[in-house]
């Protein structure tokens, strides 16, 4: 198709990131309403960090999923349909089938592709021959189903080198299962591996020191610096290869619980706003593309060097709202944005480490208690506090 769309606001995505900025744009700047659009092509509107506890037979699917028309604030147009090109130099985009957009400002919140394919054997097992994982509501209780009918035998949790949507989920979920595997009276005779393409347990010491213990209390094997390269379905046959000796591995599993490989969509990595890595380029304090100027970046598909987590795009989407409005209005960006992210890392039913923190890896706590320590509290917040914080206020631009 050939005709063009304009818009004085384009946003790519309409996940966390998309959809926060979109609403809190409109109640900053009501004149701008029916001058935005969101580009999105998925009918449903998924709350993820639920999934962990979905995997682990503590929530229901169906308490993640909304419909994705529910969200897209009043005053903003969504166009049902997924970006195929962007051109920051020509100020359009190009879509599928929705013709060409073209735009003054530009937001990209596109998240990040999950690449099921670059592990080989992987996308033919996932959700069979003992293959799960909670990345996708098409496979999340596929988790589920394995953790509950394990007899026993080794149950393996990998975590892959590359960046991953929170960085603590991968782990969360083998610590549920060692608790499941306690209850079910099969622990025993089990034999619980965490392998992972990072070189410790998490990458801020506060949270690492309790988890350590964690890992030690539960007797899991942990192995470092392995990635997953290949998976024997039928043979139930994990090889994973050591990044440092580049000696390879293989494993029986009886259960294996995998991360897959992420990174960014191609249209992004293939375009100008991509740095060496493929993910969008932007200042990490203002998030303003850093060639681009009428052009920012937020969440899972930015290249912020923090955590990629809802949390993080909790305090990146008012960042970028309020520089937005503020280079509109003919001046400087001037909102920071200091890397705030926060991983609820479960640590067993009932049971949670909140961590928080910065780009320096400093701790940046909102409660007045240790929270590197395992809190039943804490564990209920994320059950039951933080889905409905963010469908009615993250989501419509209050939080």
């Amino acid at each position: 198709m050939d005709f063009t769309h304009h818009a004085k606001v384009a946003i790519i995505g309409a996940g966390s990131a998309g959809v926060s900025i979109a609403a809190r744009l409109i109640r900053s700047a009501p004149h701008l309403k029916d001058q935005i659009v969101i580009i999105d092509p998925s009918s449903k509107h998924y709350y993820q960090p639920l999934w962990t506890l979905v995997g682990g037979g503590a929530a229901k699917l169906e308490d993640s999923v909304r419909e994705q028309a529910d969200f897209i604030p009043d005053g903003v147009n969504w166009i049902q349909d997924a970006v195929t090109e962007i051109r920051p130099d020509d100020n359009r985009l190009l879509t599928r089938s929705s013709g060409a957009i073209a735009y003054d400002y530009l937001v990209v919140a596109a998240g990040l592709q999950i690449y099921w394919d670059k592990v080989p054997g992987l996308k033919e097992s996932i959700g069979k021959n003992g293959v799960c994982s909670n990345y996708s509501p098409e496979y999340v209780q596929s988790t589920w189903d394995n953790i509950r009918n394990f007899k026993g035998g080794t149950a393996i949790f990998t975590q892959p080198s590359t960046q991953v949507k929170c960085g603590g989920a991968p782990q969360k979920i083998m610590y549920l299962a060692d608790d499941y595997f306690r209850k079910s009276g099969v622990r025993a005779k089990s034999r619980v591996v965490f392998a992972s393409g990072l070189p410790n347990i998490f990458a801020v010491k506060r949270y690492a020191d309790t988890l350590d213990q964690v890992v030690e209390r539960k007797k899991i094997d942990t192995k470092f610096r392995v990635e997953l390269i290949g998976i024997d379905g039928e043979g139930r046959k994990a090889t994973f290869q050591n990044l440092d000796t580049k000696e390879t591995l293989s494993l029986h599993y009886d259960m294996i619980h995998v991360t897959p490989p992420m990174g960014p969509f191609p249209f992004i990595a293939s375009s100008p706003l991509a740095d060496k890595d493929g993910w969008v380029d932007v200042d990490k304090h203002t998030l303003q593309h850093n060639k681009y100027p009428n052009v920012f970046g937020a969440g899972d598909c930015s290249n912020l060097p923090t955590s990629k987590t809802g949390a993080a795009i909790r305090k990146q989407a008012p960042t970028v709202a309020a520089n937005l409005l503020s280079l509109m209005n003919g001046k400087e960006p001037k909102a920071h944005y200091d890397g705030y992210t926060s991983c609820p890392l479960v640590t067993g039913y009932n049971k949670l480490v909140l961590a928080e923190f910065d780009y320096d890896k400093n701790p940046a706590e909102s409660f007045p208690i240790d929270q590197s320590q395992e809190r039943v509290s804490m564990y209920l917040m994320k059950r039951n506090l933080l889905p409905i914080m963010y469908w009615n206020g993250m989501l419509r631009g209050l939080m």
